[in-house]
């Protein structure tokens, strides 16, 4: 019989933008491809999704996350590439960008661009950024920020239909070869705790355990944790921050699980105390029973003002977990990234990654800042206050008065005797010292590979070196070194600006198969401010459309303008009543210097393409 209705017309694929993606070069060369250089020619025929990443930055490492159900999924039709774009000085170090693609389990070709070459081609301007580059070579969609996974998995989908079709997709194995396993004890550790009993706890983050060393620091007494990734009751996933409670059990971030997890350290239990293991996003509840709440990449934790303090470094938050309650809330920050001292409710941070309770002060290493900053209370509650750091931008090793003096990106802080604090001084190597009887900032030590955590017994201090694999015992010195004059700016150009007013554009086109979600409002929304203040004399503060007039103050001739987007947009299918909905959202923070011929628009791609573009 043949009485088949007729097939339907496949729907048109809407035109793209035919953009030739400039060639992917990098002084630093190639990662996981068994030593052989990459071109674009070579990955001709396959759906390129291109990571613009850099191992410092929370929501990099969020991105590599969601990318890998793509990666294994579409495994013969998808190569992800990293381009790694470093922003800190020791970033651009090669050593450190190899540490960093076996620390995070990057499981594809990774491009080390220490002069961010590619990225000037690719008109990056936010960490991260993901294009898409068709199998014939032509950039077909930005997205900048995180949450774009399944916005480019439906692409992907489409790419892969529309070349299988013109006999242009390339199906097969990708250029990834996996780098040979190193054997040793622990691999890259990220904190420590000194237990009750004179040993040692250390989070092996890379290998997902817990491990207990005794005295020696050395010998391994037993591992706690499965080692796969994953959320069950013997799994973590890259462990962080530890903390005594007061009745002797353990409380670990479980980093990227999202979650709070407590160790019974008698019987080696594990049990989730906090977070559901989903990523918090924009809109979700910031307090409640602690079971029900999604976290976002805890790093730290640290008992104080009797509740757990969590530094909730994917938020750029300080979030607390009552034990007896059983409920977690926002403690400090807006998730505006950035350095912004006052009320706590009003602060800002980014990537807080290290705490230490003294007194009345709860010590935080704000590592994308380069600070140390500390909590404490007021009659109306708490406040935030800087001791050492300026803002995103300005970093380095300069020791001296607390006001000029200079970190890179510290992971940890400990708590001494004499009510100083040591400082993880990662990015540096060092350990450094901070008075605030003085003000004065001195290195403590130097030669360390990546120090990210700190523990005192007795006169000495272990500090657990993260990328030399280990934990080291030093003696506290009775007199530190000073280092007088090593600062740094991030390597990134200021875009140039015309003076007046300046057009900003929030670029954002709803990925195919959504729309924007307006049922309850605008979905969309900007914000908008600048380091100095004075930069701007019209267009700052908060929004609903992602444009924006800005005045620049003639006074003022470079600046760094922050403007951070969100956009939420529902799968456009009218037979589904509950539509799964996206939230798309970005923190930048551009450089810019006001001359004569500069720009007069600032383009800002949060998905899509500027069609606008020169």
């Amino acid at each position: 019989m043949n009485d088949a209705a007729p097939a339907p017309t496949p729907a048109p694929v809407p035109r793209r933008a035919r953009v030739r993606a400039p060639e992917l070069i990098g002084k630093g060369g190639w990662l996981n491809t068994g030593g052989k250089d990459l071109t674009l020619a070579d990955l001709r025929g396959k759906c390129v999704v291109v990571d613009f990443w850099t191992f410092c930055c929370i929501n990099c490492l969020h991105v590599l996350d969601e990318l890998r159900e793509l990666e294994e999924k579409h495994r013969d039709t998808v190569v992800i590439v990293g381009v790694h774009s470093p922003k800190f000085v020791h970033e651009a170090e090669h050593a450190a960008v190899v540490d960093a693609v076996e620390r995070y389990e990057v499981h594809h070709p990774v491009l080390d661009d220490p002069e961010l070459a590619t990225w000037k081609q690719y008109a990056v301007r936010a960490w991260p950024t993901l294009v898409v580059i068709d199998p014939e070579g032509y950039v077909v969609a930005q997205h900048a920020g995180e949450g774009h996974a399944h916005a480019i998995a439906k692409l992907v989908e489409e790419l892969e239909a529309e070349h299988e079709a013109k006999g242009t997709l390339r199906r097969g194995d990708g250029p990834y070869v996996a780098p040979e396993p190193v054997a040793s004890d622990l691999r890259f550790p990220g904190k420590a705790l000194l237990l009750p009993s004179g040993n040692f706890l250390v989070s092996d983050s890379t290998r997902h355990q817990l491990v207990e060393l005794a005295a020696d620091g050395e010998s391994v007494v037993r591992r706690i944790g499965s080692g796969e990734r994953g959320f069950g009751r013997d799994s973590f996933s890259e462990p962080q921050g530890l903390a005594l409670l007061p009745d002797g059990r353990v409380v670990v971030a479980d980093t990227v699980n999202h979650a709070l997890r407590v160790l019974d350290l008698e019987s080696g239990a594990v049990e989730t105390v906090a977070g559901t293991g989903r990523q918090w996003w924009q809109g979700s509840p910031t307090s409640g029973p602690a079971l029900e709440v999604d976290l976002s990449s805890p790093w730290d934790v640290a008992w104080w003002q009797g509740k757990v303090w969590i530094a909730m470094a994917g938020v750029h938050q300080l979030w607390t977990w009552d034990p007896e309650a059983g409920t977690v809330e926002v403690a400090a920050g807006t998730t505006n990234e950035g350095l912004h001292d006052g009320p706590a409710a009003e602060a800002w941070f980014a990537q807080p990654s290290g705490l230490a309770a003294a007194g009345e002060r709860l010590w935080i290493a704000d590592s994308e800042t380069s600070a140390l900053r500390y909590v404490h209370p007021t009659d109306t509650g708490y406040a935030v206050t800087s001791a050492v750091g300026t803002g995103l931008f300005d970093f380095g090793h300069r020791d001296g008065d607390a006001a000029q003096a200079l970190l890179q990106h510290p992971l940890g802080v400990t708590a001494l005797p004499d009510g100083s604090v040591a400082v993880c001084d990662t990015y540096n190597h060092a350990l450094r010292r901070y008075d605030p009887a003085t003000g004065q900032v001195s290195t403590l030590a130097t030669d360390l590979r990546e120090p990210s955590d700190a523990v005192l017994v007795g006169e000495d201090i272990v500090v657990v070196e993260s990328a030399r694999h280990r934990l080291t015992r030093l003696r506290l010195p009775e007199e530190a070194v000073r280092v007088d004059a090593v600062a740094h700016r991030t390597q990134r150009a200021a875009t140039e600006v015309a003076p007046g007013t300046l057009r900003l554009d929030v670029v954002f086109r709803a990925p195919s198969g959504q729309k924007l979600d307006t049922r309850y409002g605008p979905s969309t929304r900007l914000l908008v401010s600048s380091t100095p203040p004075e930069l701007l004399t019209g267009g700052e503060g908060a929004g609903t459309d992602l444009f924006r007039e800005l005045e620049l103050n003639p006074a003022v001739t470079e600046g760094v303008l922050h403007v951070s987007a969100m956009a939420a947009s529902c799968d456009d299918d009218p037979a589904n009543e509950y539509p799964a909905c996206h939230v798309h959202q970005q923190d930048w923070g551009v450089p810019v210097r006001v001359t004569a011929d500069g720009a007069a628009r600032l383009p800002l791609v949060l998905a899509g393409m500027d069609d606008d573009q020169d």
